[in-house]
């Protein structure tokens, strides 16, 4: 089950328990926190069923795009991925800034930068080109969480990214301890990269804000 899933149903658990207990100093009727929790949980339900947590990723994401810190988390964020790519010469395919315009792409989760990974495999001809690659990636995964801490002195996002790099890691027989030390030099490399072409991070976060296309987004990066 999503963790997004799990924190609802926590959050009703918690409510209706907290509603019990005060109710009676409020004057709260006992059907009303029964009500809502089980509201919550056959929303959770459907959801999970009927649209796999796509509708809890939507509502949520909806629900957050009103904060503008957010808003600007997001692109941010998205735009680290996409400056570091570019610069490690890792073709970008795409890019989306929320669930929603993920979803009418067809893609699955709160959106990102997507890329052509087939055209990067064919050239890992060899061991050494296969590290350099995954070097490179391990990189643009890592780029998210360093443009919100350079930025915001700290990273919301991330867990995804930190997800993937992790899995690429075991995959390929990384002990945890080893994962760890890799995002960290992942994540400096990225730092490094971020701050040292800055000006073109800042043009690339307002084309982004526009909308731009990857082609654009590449032409204020140059």
């Amino acid at each position: 089950m999503q963790q997004i899933a799990l924190n609802l149903i926590a959050i009703g658990v918690f409510g209706m328990t907290l509603s019990v207990l005060l109710g009676p100093l409020l004057n709260i009727s006992p059907a009303i926190p029964a009500v809502t929790t089980f509201g919550v949980l056959s929303l959770v339900t459907l959801d999970g069923f009927s649209f796999q947590g796509k509708g809890l990723t939507l509502l949520l994401d909806v629900l957050a795009s009103t904060n503008p810190e957010h808003r600007g988390r997001i692109i941010r964020h998205e735009a680290g991925h996409f400056l570091v790519a570019y610069l490690l010469g890792i073709p970008i395919t795409g890019y989306t800034l929320s669930a929603w315009e993920a979803l009418k792409q067809g893609q699955l989760g709160n959106g990102g930068v997507t890329f052509d990974t087939e055209a990067l495999s064919a050239q890992a001809s060899n061991l050494r080109e296969m590290r350099l690659t995954l070097d490179r990636f391990c990189t643009v995964w890592m780029a998210g969480i360093a443009a919100e801490t350079i930025v915001y002195e700290s990273a919301e996002g991330g867990a995804e990214d930190c997800d993937k790099l992790r899995d690429a890691l075991e995959g390929l027989g990384f002990s945890a301890s080893e994962y760890s030390v890799k995002a960290r030099w992942a994540e400096r490399q990225a730092t490094s990269m971020i701050s040292e072409h800055w000006e073109s991070y800042e043009a690339l976060v307002a084309a982004m804000e526009k909308r731009a296309s990857v082609a654009e987004c590449c032409e204020v990066i140059q």
